[in-house]
């Protein structure tokens, strides 16, 4: 231990481009310091591995240590505290994160005084909610201790040190050797069982113990002991405990130190649930109340509404209609013809761009609308537009408007995100039914819905708020899903859909849901997380946080995770051309115009500078732009919008790409754009068309090879689907890992990567290039513009080969 302080005491001030400012702790395996970061000029912590042992026999562990981080580093949550980097520098290997500020918990409750039972639980929810976000992602901490939560300077706990984590490989037995802390370890983990998140569960109900009692749970000079212990020995919450740890909060705690998994919390989020529920205690009925008092009286007070029984009867006579086997179309069309105001409606939507692929356009009567949409679209349509309309001359209309277009980008975004074509209408319908008592509620009942939404806003007292079931129920005496539920079943609305309409609870499954109509209610989930998500987070945020959640919804929907991006874009564009063409007019401050703009990823989120080491991404000054009076996001945008009236009027692929290209090149004032392909054998990416300077002999010659080991800096770009800005191509750090070829052929100094990934695979590549360094540019709206435009692309094949 001395020889290795004398070699950490010399280290010389920078490790890579961090310059080392002060030791901040040290443990078994690693030291971490304040560092500062000078290409992003900022502060961040940076853990440096202590050298490998060769009598311990752990040589082999840096570079496990390393993939594990490089794992974790794609983790996006709040309550995480982010990797930036991990890499290793002469010879020694670390790890970059966040600084934050804040000390950690182990030092708070050194420092005193005990924590409240109410402060333990609420830092105790998002030490789980971060546990439940990596446990989504298939990673376990494995070394959860109160060293390793930091608290912010708001209070907020934030785990860190994932730097032994492991992925979770489900069915996987296979032994492991002991990894933990003693005195936090569970027993499964002491006998080197496999990852479960469950060890995890254990390690946080050892911590919430020790909040709740100030005493150690499990602590003993001689480390051995206490592992041995936790084997054989059952943990129990000490007596005398303050009084405001009650038998239901001991209960919630001792359930998660069970010596035996089956008898323990079955994950993170369930235990966090339970939490929260005994911080926030509220009465619920069961979600199925179809025949309780309480909804006959709600039913009843609609039913003086003039509304309702209007609404009731034309949902329902659509929904026979389009149901039955011996309707006719005219049948569907003479029941709309009936409501003039629907009628209207409904020929403008399918005149909008979003239908010209079913032979849209210039459509006049509702007979051809239906032939051409199918019973199933109409249906749809005229649901949405029936509640619509009902909601016009209500007196709190915009909020009715705002969240009738969230249920319809939910609903859209179910139907992009549905992988068999065949059920693409019914995912439609149960997303946009997701939340139908809510909607209803809002319409019928809009103090009521006040009074729900401010039980649900986050409290001064920084206590957490009650989730929207528990504070519906409260106010109206059952929960928004139950009272849906109950005027489905007046609507006659099938069984399928009813059960669509229920939220499942929990983490999605870690793999991909087999039955059909369970998957479409986690589709209607996952569809209607995104909306609110979208809706309510700042734009320059949303982009990360759709991103955790489509971690979180892939493996179970069998969809990848750049999937649900393409989604969000496609439905956006065609819930802004539903907007346009109904009318649907937003003040500027609506949260609900953010579900119409392009999600806005930030520097740190797309052009990355943490993908590879060498990559900058700098903010566009009116110094370095090139002198233009068109500034590039005009340009961009400009491009964009012509290539969206290509791809639905005359949709040609070759001339789509090249618009692609040619928008890009303008824009930003390139030397050449080129866009590469994937082969037939899925092995090669290779130059295919490409404009400026000398690409007709310049685009065959650029070809990425995807199997080479290791990969070179290209094809890694490719393969992680990392968009990329090279700065400097003649920085010794990258020009180490290009191609011959590439240094030789295209003797750029700049160059921009846009891979184009489809199911979680490279698809293609855009290339952009320049002769000097660092003219490229780029602020958040190119980059933003930029992404669009890549997207584009992608969506041009998926039409292409439709």
């Amino acid at each position: 231990m001395t020889a290795y302080r004398m070699a950490d005491d010399d280290l010389p001030p920078q490790l890579g481009r961090f310059r080392l400012l002060q030791r901040l702790g040290e443990g078994a395996q690693a030291t971490v310091w304040l560092a500062h970061d000078p290409l992003l000029d900022r502060e961040v912590a940076v853990k440096l591995l202590k050298p490998p042992s060769a009598d311990a026999g752990d040589a082999g562990t840096v570079d496990e240590w390393l993939h594990e981080a490089r794992a974790v580093s794609r983790l996006t949550h709040p309550n995480i505290v982010p990797v930036f980097e991990a890499d290793t520098q002469g010879g020694r290997s670390y790890l970059v994160f966040e600084y934050v500020s804040g000390g950690t918990l182990s030092q708070r409750l050194r420092a005193g005084p005990r924590p409240t039972a109410a402060e333990a639980v609420t830092l105790m929810l998002g030490v789980l909610d971060g546990l439940t976000a990596a446990h989504a992602a298939g990673l376990v901490h494995r070394d959860l201790k109160p060293s390793n939560i930091l608290l912010d300077a708001r209070g907020r706990a934030r785990v860190m040190d994932f730097g032994i984590a492991a992925r979770v490989s489900p069915g996987s037995n296979t032994p492991n050797r002991v990894v933990g802390t003693p005195g936090y370890i569970s027993p499964e983990a002491a006998r080197g069982a496999a990852p479960h998140p469950q060890m995890d569960v254990f390690a946080a109900s050892v911590m919430l113990a020790e909040m709740l009692s100030g005493q150690r749970l499990n602590h003993d000079p001689d480390p051995w002991r206490a592992i041995q212990r936790v084997q054989t020995t059952d943990l129990v919450l000490p007596s005398g405990l303050p009084a405001d740890v009650d038998d239901a909060l001991r209960a919630i705690v001792q359930r998660g130190l069970a010596r035996e998994p089956a008898a323990r919390w079955p994950s993170a989020a369930l235990m966090r649930d339970a939490l929260a529920a005994w911080l926030r205690p509220v009465a619920e009925p069961p979600a199925d109340a179809g025949d309780a008092p309480v909804l006959d009286f709600l039913l009843r007070r609609m039913r003086h509404k003039s509304d309702f029984p209007a609404l009731s009867d034309a949902i329902s006579r659509i929904q026979r209609l389009t149901q039955s086997e011996d309707e006719s179309l005219s049948s569907l069309s003479n029941e709309i013809l009936k409501d003039v105001a629907l009628t209207q409606k409904l020929l403008r939507l399918v005149n909008t761009a979003a239908y010209r692929h079913a032979g849209g356009g210039g459509i006049s009567t509702v007979s051809r609308a239906v032939a051409l949409i199918g019973f199933a679209g109409i249906r749809n349509l005229a649901l949405s537009l029936v509640l619509l309309e009902r909601m016009e001359n209500k007196g709190h209309a915009q909020r009715l408007r705002e969240d009738f277009l969230r249920s319809l980008m939910a609903a859209s975004l179910a139907r992009e995100l549905c992988a068999n074509a065949r059920d693409a209408e019914e995912a439609f319908l149960g997303a946009m039914l997701h939340h139908l008592g809510r909607t209803l509620t809002e319409f019928y009942f809009p103090e009521e819905a006040g009074a729900v939404r401010r039980l649900v806003s986050p409290l001064d007292d920084g206590q957490p708020p009650i989730s929207e079931a528990a504070a519906s129920a409260q106010v109206l005496g059952m929960s928004y899903e139950a009272l849906g539920l109950g005027v489905a079943r007046q609507w006659g609305l099938p069984e399928s859909l009813q059960r669509a309409m229920r939220r499942p609870t929990g983490e999605a499954p870690p793999k991909l849901i087999e039955d059909g109509a369970e998957r479409q209610r986690w589709l209607a989930r996952a569809s209607n997380d995104m909306a609110d998500l979208i809706m309510q987070t700042p734009p320059e945020q949303a982009h990360a946080k759709l991103r955790a959640l489509a971690q979180r919804h892939a493996r179970a929907l069998g969809l990848s995770a750049e999937s649900f991006e393409h989604a969000a874009d496609t439905a956006r564009q065609r819930l802004a051309q539903m907007t346009e063409a109904l009318d649907l007019r937003l003040p500027r401050d609506s949260r609900a115009q953010r579900l119409l703009a392009p999600l806005a990823p930030s520097v740190g989120d797309s052009l990355t500078a943490h993908e590879l080491a060498a990559t900058q991404v700098l903010e566009r000054t009116e110094a370095g732009a090139p002198p233009s009076p068109v500034q590039p996001s005009e340009l961009l945008a400009a491009g964009i919008q012509e290539i969206t009236d290509a791809m639905v009027n005359s949709f040609q692929l070759n001339a789509v790409l090249r618009m692609i290209l040619e928008t890009i090149y303008r824009a930003l004032g390139l030397r050449r754009v080129i866009f590469c392909l994937r082969d037939a054998r899925g092995q090669t990416l290779t130059g295919r068309l490409g404009v400026g300077a000398d690409v007709e002999r310049l685009a065959p010659l650029l070809r990425v090879d995807l199997t080479g080991q290791p990969p070179d800096l290209l094809a890694a770009v490719c393969l992680k689907g990392a968009d990329t800005l090279i700065q400097d191509a003649r920085a010794a750090n990258i020009s180490a890992r290009l191609p011959a070829w590439f240094k030789a052929e295209m003797d750029a100094r700049s160059f921009l990567l846009l891979p184009l990934m489809l199911k979680g695979a490279p698809l293609g590549l855009i290339y952009a290039d320049h002769a000097e360094a660092g003219v490229v540019q780029l602020g958040d709206k190119e980059l933003s513009l930029l992404r669009t435009l890549r997207n584009q692309a992608v969506m041009a094949f998926r039409q292409a080969s439709s």
